[in-house]
């Protein structure tokens, strides 16, 4: 692509000429004549200087580091031109093309134009497939489920019956949509299982990672919102909702019930409790175990960060004496205000003498 061209659909300046032709995007260090890198941070202007890249993507003051010959792409978020640009030169393969012969749809599904069906994918009775949508091998469908214009499902994708997933998602390899959550009530020692009859829905524009899975809801919806991005190995409970524009990283677990709210950040391998509610603009750090509700937005954090092997068993041995030091520390205080109290006494004594 031209580098005008790339300049025109991002709405940014070209400085230098803009007859470029330009293969791939690529980083600073190892781009080449025929490549487009970026710079988001000032730390690196070095590189920037250093780049061989063809062009560049930058802030307009970092415009005097762009080495001599190289063309810049000048506009305010060099990230978010990178990544429109990157998929600008996407080479990524349909998830899947055209019917294969061995894909299966029942009696009573709706089959949109365009639509494309990996081999051994399996649209169930009542399902209803949006326009332009994709299907990859060995993806299924439920009975009455929906899904939406566009939307790509990667292999061994499950999607059971009446979950709605929204136009132009993204789900990755082996995600499970819909499956039931865990409820049970207990019966002298016996669990009997409660039938989780709600749905999963998903919001346009939404993407899933690998192996996550969302239950459906025991009576009510579980929701992901629009543009939400869940990373792989993610477990949403049942009635979980996550609203419009939030970011779960890698290995994050809801319990059920949890509220999430618009527009927050979820660190990998975050905990939380069910039936809490987080505000929108929330910030959770990486690891944290979220016990209670937040209701006011900023970045939370509890995870422990790596140390020594030594220092670490040094620090929890005196963690598990912390309520012997808290009773020691009150014992300590009380005995500090007696005396303060003696002095004060004596002094006034010696005042009154004097």
């Amino acid at each position: 692509m031209l580098l005008s061209e790339i300049a025109r659909k991002l709405g940014a300046e070209v400085r230098g000429s803009g007859d470029l032709e330009v293969r791939k995007v690529a980083n600073l260090v190892t781009a080449g004549p025929d490549e487009i890198s970026f710079l988001t941070d000032p730390r690196y202007r070095k590189a920037l200087s250093g780049s061989k890249a063809g062009a560049v993507i930058v802030r307009q003051d970092d415009l005097p580091h762009v080495r001599e010959g190289a063309f810049a792409v000048v506009m305010k978020d060099p990230y978010v031109g990178f990544a429109k640009v990157a998929q600008m030169l996407d080479t990524t393969p349909p998830v899947a093309e055209g019917v294969a012969p061995d894909a299966v749809v029942e009696e009573g599904a709706v089959i949109g134009k365009g639509v494309a069906l990996g081999h051994h994918a399996v649209v169930r009775r009542g399902a209803v497939i949006g326009d332009g949508a994709q299907l990859a091998e060995g993806v299924s469908v439920g009975e009455g489920a929906r899904i939406g214009a566009g939307t790509r499902l990667y292999p061994g994708v499950r999607v059971y019956h009446g979950c709605v997933i929204g136009e132009h998602c993204l789900i990755q390899s082996n995600a499970v949509i819909g499956s039931d959550g865990f409820g049970y009530a207990n019966e002298r020692g016996t669990w009997v299982k409660i039938p989780q009859t709600g749905r999963v829905v998903i919001g346009d524009h939404t993407e899933i990672g690998a192996c996550t899975c969302i239950d459906r809801g025991a009576i009510d919806d579980t929701v992901i919102g629009r543009n939400v991005i869940i990373d792989n190995l993610c477990q949403v409970a049942h009635n979980v909702r996550i609203g419009e524009g939030t970011a779960v990283a890698g290995g994050t677990t809801f319990a059920g019930s949890v509220t999430i709210g618009k527009y927050c950040i979820i660190g990998g391998t975050s905990v939380f409790n069910g039936h809490i509610t987080i505000c929108d603009g929330t910030t959770i750090c990486g690891m944290c175990m979220v016990m209670r509700s937040i209701d006011k937005p900023g970045v939370y954090a509890s995870g422990i960060p790596a140390q020594p092997n030594r220092e670490w068993r040094l620090t929890a041995s005196r963690t598990l004496h912390i309520n012997e030091m808290y009773h020691k520390l009150e014992d300590l205080s009380a005995e500090v205000e007696r005396l303060k109290a003696q002095i004060s006494a004596s002094a006034e004594g010696n005042n009154k003498q004097g």
